[in-house]
């Protein structure tokens, strides 16, 4: 029976922490998704939005943000991990991407997690060293300061395992 090294493991590790990711924002457990989260905006007070074009980041060509709460906050959140578009166009320069598609946003999302510093993290299994460590980019996730509803820790931890991550 073939092994996984530790290597192998830690990738497993960050794949599945970038579903949890997906599953905490809401976008790969949305209903109205077609394409695993990659097609959803941000939800609003008028409920829930889709895209299809994903030459570009949706908010990219003018659409207006839409309003998140009744304070009257607004956001451009778009695609699995919810990218923002102000910092949109930087990493799409940074990485040289093509599109807003699959695999442009997952790079985001991984180039995200490398900032953080929890690449290391998560190839040694410490994942509530990676929640901490990326609570600052994802608001969902639990301890996010940023004033909106987060998910607990032992749901994100329930998603990360669920999605085949190990914990030390």
């Amino acid at each position: 029976m073939p092994t996984i090294t530790a290597d192998q493991a830690g990738g497993l590790n960050v794949c599945a922490f970038m579903d949890m990711i997906a599953v905490s924002e809401g976008t790969s457990t949305s209903p109205i998704t077609q394409c695993d989260g990659y097609d959803i905006i941000v939800t609003g007070l008028d409920g829930r939005h889709r895209f299809d074009d994903m030459s570009c980041h949706p908010f990219e060509g003018g659409r207006s943000s839409i309003v998140i709460n009744h304070v009257g906050l607004t956001s451009n959140a778009a695609g699995r991990y919810q990218q923002m578009l102000k910092d949109w166009p930087h990493y799409r320069d940074l990485l040289k991407l093509p599109d807003f598609g699959f695999v442009s946003q997952d790079l985001v999302c991984l180039q995200h997690i490398k900032e953080c510093g929890a690449i290391g993290l998560l190839q040694k299994g410490n994942f509530a060293g990676a929640v901490a460590k990326c609570n600052n980019i994802w608001a969902s996730l639990a301890g996010a300061k940023y004033g909106q509803p987060t998910n607990t820790f032992d749901m994100l931890r329930a998603a990360y395992i669920l999605n085949g991550g190990a914990v030390a």
